[in-house]
């Protein structure tokens, strides 16, 4: 374990991820446990930067802090699809399409059902996918025992829809298939990959050890190498755990737009702990950027914490800040990727900056698989 000082570099955050840090297999590919991948603990009150491994995280946590988790599972939510021109795509499960009616049901229907989600259209191109914007409302997908009929692009009232058919990477699409959700997902749907993952890994491999509620497009990878091991060794430090469910829709936001509205729970209990935390001066880490958008959602301008659940369209920003979360475990993001301004707003611009650059200059690696970035007060 080193410890350096960053140094004051202000301005625009910057950078380019040569190839050699994407992380292309999970940790267990490489022969290490899932615990073993690198973390950089970087602190706000006097931008000390510590690297470390993230089997050591006990080390830089205290009793009395409140962990929050995000216990949503990962979906096998690619499709392969074809238009009737023969053309070979990927349909990509979003979310399904925000209303007052909660998550999506994956249980047993009694007959054939239907559902209109947000989805993403891609075309393979050799190992990867690239987005299709060619699709038109009305036409409809092939897909394994089931079809989708385009609807329209995604959001919708943004122009004339002759403008946006072809600007649009995601739309909405009713989906026709036999028998629940869930079930035709395990036979029929992989878990989203792209172009640098060298093969196909089981949905096992995208899930966290404390998952319990299927319903994300891409796995909230920020818990990715806690080990049920570890997860009892902090609670027995005084460590408390505390879960939300937010349901993540696909992040291959090419373009780099703001996520689009996900379905959130905050429970009772969580909420409690996490106001009563607040109360006694001790420190809420969230585990992943979507646990902070699940927090400071149900979080008013006073800081005060309530129980909730809904769709969230909430983009945490430098200029909105944070009123609940002191911390941030996360992994290392794309440049100009929306999650970076919500960093920004936990860590500050200098620390941000510094933080990515000494992980460039150390090799720490990128995407789902890759190394950890702790942000502490």
């Amino acid at each position: 374990m080193t410890e350096t000082v960053a140094p004051d570099r202000p301005g625009p955050l910057e950078f380019v991820v040569p190839p050699d840090l994407e992380a292309h297999d999970p940790p267990e590919a490489r022969g290490l446990s899932r615990d073993a991948v690198r973390l950089m603990v970087a602190y706000r009150s006097d931008r000390r930067l510590i690297h470390a491994e993230f089997k050591d995280l006990a080390r830089f946590l205290e009793p009395g802090d409140l962990l929050v988790i995000n216990n949503s599972g990962t979906l096998p939510a690619s499709l392969p699809a074809r238009r009737g021109d023969g053309t070979e795509l990927e349909l990509h499960l979003s979310t399904p399409l925000p209303s007052g009616q909660g998550p999506v049901d994956l249980s047993e229907p009694r007959g054939p059902e239907r559902q209109i989600w947000v989805v993403e259209l891609r075309r393979p191109s050799g190992p990867d996918s690239l987005p299709f914007r060619e699709a038109t409302p009305g036409e409809t997908l092939v897909l394994p025992e089931a079809s989708a009929e385009v609807l329209e692009p995604y959001p919708p009232d943004c122009g004339p829809i002759e403008e946006r058919a072809h600007e649009s990477r995601l739309w909405t699409a009713d989906l026709r298939f036999p028998g629940a959700l869930g079930a035709y997902l395990a036979r029929h749907g992989r878990p989203i990959r792209y172009g640098y993952v060298t093969r196909e890994w089981p949905v096992s491999y995208y899930q966290t050890v404390y998952a319990m509620e299927a319903g994300s497009a891409e796995m909230p990878s920020a818990g990715r190498a806690f080990t049920p091991q570890m997860i009892t060794d902090l609670i027995s430090r005084g460590i408390d755990v505390a879960p939300v469910t937010l349901h993540a829709g696909v992040a291959s936001l090419e373009e780099h737009e703001p996520p689009t509205a996900e379905f959130y729970r905050v429970p009772e209990q969580t909420a409690r702990r996490v106001a009563l935390a607040r109360e006694a001066g001790r420190r809420i880490i969230a585990v992943g950027t979507t646990v902070v958008r699940a927090i400071e959602t149900v979080t008013d301008e006073s800081g005060t914490v309530r129980s909730g659940r809904g769709w969230t369209k909430l983009v945490v920003s430098p200029e909105r800040g944070v009123r609940a979360v002191d911390g941030l475990l996360t992994g290392w993001h794309e440049p100009r990727a929306s999650h970076l301004l919500m960093l920004e707003a936990v860590a500050g611009r200098e620390l941000l900056e510094a933080s990515y650059m000494a992980a460039l200059e150390r090799g720490y690696l990128w995407h789902e698989c890759g190394d950890l970035h702790l942000v502490l007060p």
